[in-house]
């Protein structure tokens, strides 16, 4: 069996899992997306209760739907959030938390991060940045305890990981979870 396709077993393991113990919060499961799964607001709590999102100011995350309450919990604690746009079709958002009055529940969906966000931009040649990011957030579809993770198999993940690295946003100390 070649790495592709045990990856690809792995993840319809996971999906008939989630699906069959009525987990998943998508009506006919999560197959081919990040899973949206009960408990991902349980996932969030336990992520800002460490000492790492405690100390972080700018957080990146992915736009998926399981993410929601990582964002939300962002905002709302006036932390700036970097948002991938889905599929990187619009490259990424910058949300400022301490700007959105009240709004961050709304900011953090996929719509509301659109019509909240303070820019967008892409990491095309000649763009620098001076942020640093001190949290990435990436959905997963599973991952061991070792830091191996399995997205949905489209590659979006390790794009956004790489952009970031190669833009200096982050480097290899900076804490990479997902929830």
């Amino acid at each position: 069996m070649s790495l592709k396709e045990e990856k690809e077993s792995i993840r319809k393991s996971i999906y008939d899992k989630l699906f069959k113990e009525g987990q998943s919060l998508r009506p006919n499961g999560d197959y081919g997306k990040i899973p949206n799964f009960k408990g991902s607001d349980i996932a969030a709590e336990l992520l800002v209760s460490t000492d790492e999102w405690k100390n972080s100011k700018t957080i990146f995350c992915s736009p998926d739907s399981a993410q929601i309450p990582v964002r939300y919990l962002a905002l709302k604690e006036n932390k700036n959030l970097i948002m991938a746009s889905p599929n990187l079709e619009h490259g990424y958002l910058y949300l400022e938390g301490c700007k959105l009055n009240g709004k961050e529940r709304e900011a953090s969906t996929k719509e509301g991060s659109f019509n909240n966000c303070s820019k967008f931009f892409d990491f095309g040649e000649g763009s620098s940045f001076d942020i640093a990011i001190d949290i990435v957030v990436e959905g997963s579809v599973g991952a061991d305890r070792y830091g191996n993770r399995i997205g949905k198999g489209k590659g979006y993940g390790d794009r956004e990981i790489e952009d970031l690295l190669n833009k200096g946003l982050i480097d290899n100390d900076t804490p990479l979870v997902t929830t």
